[in-house]
């Protein structure tokens, strides 16, 4: 009986930690990633499952080191290397996460309006009732009620497991596929290689994950439970790219059909996996956009304001963070109004977005792995090998798979 309490004491007190793992893990899947994912299937195939093994160690690592991080100091990972580094370096870094934040915001914005124009309905009326919507969420609502629809949302996800299995594939092909990697040097593969990781592991997530625990109040005998919602968080993730990748390339791939984005990949597979696989994959992409235009502004304002020594937490008035929820609705507005300009370059914006996300992502993770080491910051909890090997080797993959990017792309 006591054993019994024990346990559910225990599983009580996770339900009231988790949240930041997993809803960080989920946003990675916005318009963007989807857009990805679906490409990845179409273009390739299976030929890209086993990457995912790989992008679910690497990113379990890198948001256990920002959760880490935000439990030990109290702090955001900008407030860090503002600390650390000085205002000159964390204005720099700060610059680019804003640009690459408003084309990921552009993104999600992009990720609404296609979602319902496949059903008919005009994005001039879609994109702003949704900037609306995650506008008033952040301004008015209290952090737990934020974070309790943020992980309501991160269920919809499933749809996708549900398409792939519409879809037909053949299982142990793609079994096969997953556990034997295949790799070539060319660009678009490796285009899409590096896309994958950008938009799986993004620059923005190591700062929102770790002023979410921040501003959630986590203390340090707590994380244990941060810990374990960070890996659900990172497996899910990766579980949901799996199944988009394999809903595409058992339709699309398997029968030569060529898309450009999401929603396209959405109409496309109906011949071959029915009207039900269309509409949950809409529904998904639409789920994932809206869900994705409240978290990646949201992080841009916590970056921004931790980098100026400025009030952040979504707990606070207006009148008590001015400048957090300023830049908050800022970048709503911006992306929202990007999306209605008529001659918008939407696949562009999309897809490059997350290739940007690949090409910064080694900077962020270099950044992170001098401050987790420096045992003036973490005292005893600095990174273990096992933790530095990956991470070191995360990044140093990615700057060679950019390298080669550029030299194949001159060639």
């Amino acid at each position: 009986m006591r054993l019994s309490r024990i346990k559910k004491r225990r599983i009580l007190r996770f339900l009231a930690i988790m949240g930041p793992g997993i809803i960080t893990a989920s946003v990675d899947q916005d318009a963007g990633g989807i857009t990805t994912y679906s490409l990845a299937g179409a273009q390739f195939g299976y030929g890209l499952l086993w990457s995912l093994l790989f992008i679910t160690i690497a990113l379990g690592v890198v948001q256990e080191m920002g959760s880490r991080m935000g439990v030990v100091t109290g702090k955001g990972l900008a407030e860090l290397i503002r600390e650390r580094f000085g205002v000159r370096i964390t204005v720099g870094v700060m610059v680019v996460l804003v640009l690459a934040n408003l084309a990921n915001t552009v993104s999600e914005f992009a990720g609404v309006a296609a979602s319902l124009e496949i059903f008919g309905w005009s994005r001039y009326a879609t994109v702003p009732l949704a900037a609306l919507l995650v506008g008033w969420l952040v301004v008015k609502g209290t952090y737990r009620l934020v974070e309790r629809i943020f992980l309501s949302a991160s269920l919809f996800y499933a749809v996708y497991l549900v398409s792939a299995f519409l879809a037909g594939p053949n299982w142990p092909t793609v079994l096969r596929q997953t556990i034997r990697p295949t790799f070539h040097i060319e660009r678009d593969y490796l285009t899409m290689f590096i896309t994958l990781v950008g938009t799986t592991i993004a620059p923005w997530m190591q700062f929102y994950i770790q002023a979410s625990i921040v501003d959630k109040g986590v203390r340090r005998q707590e994380y244990g439970y941060v810990k374990l919602d960070v890996w659900i968080g990172s497996i899910v993730a990766s579980a949901v790219a799996f199944f988009i990748i394999v809903a595409c390339g058992a339709t699309l791939n398997a029968n030569g059909v060529q898309i450009e984005t999401a929603e396209q990949a959405a109409m496309a597979i109906e011949p071959f996996a029915g009207q039900y696989a269309t509409l949950l994959f809409a529904v998904g992409l639409l789920n994932a956009s809206i869900f994705s235009a409240a978290i990646v502004p949201l992080s841009t304002a916590y970056a921004v304001c931790e980098g100026l020594g400025w009030h952040t937490g979504i707990n606070r008035t207006f009148r008590e963070a001015p400048g957090f929820f300023s830049i908050y609705l800022s970048m709503v507005g911006a992306g929202a109004l990007l999306i209605l300009w008529p001659k918008a370059p939407l696949i562009t914006i999309m897809y490059l977005s997350q290739t940007l996300n690949g090409i910064l992502l080694p900077a962020v993770l270099v950044f992170m792995l001098l401050l987790i080491n420096d045992r003036k910051i973490m005292g005893a909890q600095v990174n273990s090998p096992v933790y530095n090997l990956i991470a070191w080797g995360t990044a140093f993959l990615m700057v060679v798979l950019t390298l080669l990017l550029l030299v194949t792309s001159i060639i």
